[in-house]
């Protein structure tokens, strides 16, 4: 199985350029069974999660062409299967987002609980909830989830707690139900935005998305589209740290700063120096950054998947910290492996405080998640001697070519 090797590096330094987002690509593929026309889909990231939603699509029955790094051709006009294997559900838990596509699209859909990070309960009870608020009869059974509908309602949805998986999921069955849906306490992150501009695209009549109530008015067929994915936020954030934590200066190169504005927030109370342009953000650290206090939140709030990352900072941040878990409430497994690299790390509840100390040191760690995983590594990245991460898969998951853009600045990352 393969393993990082992260060496203590100098300075980062220079320019990278960031992968289309997998929280966007992941259900831009899945809305695309509702297409019957061709449609492209440009800045897709190479990620094991993107090849496992394309195996999901093809076997649903759409033709899936890779036609040049990046770029991916969809067909889905013969769609002939409205039932996901588990042995692929087990493997993403994003895949559970073609149930809304399958239902509005063959009015029926089966798949099994989701796989994924374990990371927290994300139960798929809002999506449930969803569905039958839209008319649909579902039905559990050992694991299994069955959704049917002869034609699906037009409803007002309150949603609980603003997931983005449930909105997604929604937004997707919604599209082509009759009459109009409108969605409340709907998830605001720039994903839904993405997500709701192919659909619109594709021919669908959606309003509202990036606030918290989206309306949704059916239209009878989605046809093709070309559409490109929006920059990750999340590997901006990831490489916007380890410019801090290394002492470097990165240019992040065709990002938008907008979706980024509490990483930027939280870098510069650090010290750090952050340069916002139009479409790149520049980050210079400093020797001694200060400590700081984030609290993760639904967006635009501090976000979870930033959280590990910037506790790496932490530890080596001159003062006390405090990190605090709104979302996941399994999304500390980080914090032994960090304290294994010689961090000071107290876990209370929900909250982590962290005293900073001089420095790191190199130990064998395993990443626990995809986001710890980045975490680790940007650890490995200031520790003396060198750091083995096993369970890198996590990382492959959700980071494109990992190694070689941290070669490009100068970052000493090999997988062995």
């Amino acid at each position: 199985m393969d393993r990082f090797m992260v060496e203590k590096s100098p300075p980062l330094r220079g320019n990278i350029r960031i992968s289309g987002a997998k929280n966007s690509a992941l259900p831009i593929l899945a809305a695309s069974l509702l297409g019957t026309e061709d449609i492209i889909l440009e800045n897709v990231p190479k990620l094991k999660d993107v090849e496992v939603m394309c195996e999901v699509l093809s076997y649903l029955g759409a033709k899936v062409e890779l036609l040049d790094k990046g770029i991916i051709k969809i067909n889905s006009a013969n769609i002939n299967k409205h039932e996901t294997p588990y042995e692929l559900m087990s493997r993403m838990r994003a895949s559970f987002l073609v149930a809304g596509p399958l239902l509005t699209r063959l009015g029926r859909a089966k798949t099994s609980l989701p796989g994924g990070c374990a990371i927290g309960t994300r139960p798929i009870d809002l999506h449930l909830k969803g569905f039958r608020a839209l008319g649909a009869r579902i039905d559990v059974d050992h694991g299994n989830i069955g959704a049917h509908a002869d034609e699906l309602i037009g409803e007002r949805i309150y949603l609980d707690f603003p997931s983005v998986g449930a909105t997604e999921n929604v937004m997707m069955a919604a599209v082509m139900a009759e009459g109009e849906t409108i969605i409340d306490n709907a998830a605001m992150e720039p994903e839904i935005v993405d997500l709701s501009n192919f659909l619109n695209k594709l021919g669908g009549r959606i309003k509202g998305a990036g606030t918290s109530t989206i309306r949704i008015r059916g239209v009878k067929k989605l046809g093709g589209a070309t559409h490109s994915v929006i920059p990750d936020r999340i590997e901006v954030g990831t490489f916007m740290v380890a410019a801090a934590i290394t002492k470097g200066d990165i240019t992040i190169e065709k990002v938008i700063p907008s979706h980024v504005k509490p990483m930027i927030a939280k870098l510069r109370e650090t010290g750090c120096k952050v340069i916002e342009e139009e479409d790149n953000i520049r980050v210079i650290g400093i020797d001694e950054p200060k400590a700081i206090d984030i609290k993760t939140l639904p967006y635009p709030g501090f976000p979870t998947d930033m959280q590990p990352q910037f506790m790496a900072l932490m530890c080596v941040s001159k003062g006390t910290s405090v990190a605090i878990e709104t979302v996941f409430e399994n999304r500390f497994m980080h914090v032994d492996e960090l304290k294994r690299m010689g961090a000071d790390i107290k876990i209370d509840g929900r909250s982590a405080i962290i005293q900073g100390v001089d420095s790191l040191m190199s130990a064998p760690v395993k990443a626990s998640d995809l986001r710890a995983g980045a975490a680790l590594v940007l650890a490995g990245l200031i520790s003396d001697g060198i750091t083995e991460i096993s369970n890198i898969y996590h990382i492959d998951r959700g980071y494109e070519d990992l190694e070689e853009k941290f070669a490009k600045l100068g970052g000493k990352l090999y997988r062995a």
